[in-house]
């Protein structure tokens, strides 16, 4: 006498399928793409999002940031230009230039 439940074709409604021993793709590959969301740490990122104050605190600070990173590295920048440009006062023709530019900036003060 077999004793096996009967097999059925079509599954019952509401029935939970029974899972296979070894994992299919779509499987391995949604268990793949949880490890990479965790890692990345998008549950931060989504927080950060829905949190109108955490995401203006973070873009005002972002902002300075960049502001006063701006400002450095203009103030550098031009400090070295004018650096370079007081070398070459000395020569002749650029020198001269360069002095007629200077006495029009002195005009102005």
């Amino acid at each position: 006498m077999n004793m096996s439940p009967p097999t059925r074709k079509h599954p019952v409604p509401g029935e939970v399928p029974i899972p296979s021993q070894e994992p299919s793709k779509k499987e391995l590959a949604l268990e793949r793409l949880a490890t990479t969301l965790e890692r990345s740490e998008y549950k931060d990122l989504i927080e950060n999002y829905l949190n109108p104050r955490k995401r203006i605190i973070t873009n005002f600070t972002a902002g300075l940031a960049r502001g006063l990173g701006l400002t450095i590295g203009t103030t550098v920048v031009i400090a070295l230009l004018g650096w370079l440009v007081s070398q070459f006062v000395s020569m002749p023709i650029i020198g001269e230039f360069i002095a007629k530019i200077v006495s029009y900036v002195d005009m102005y003060k």
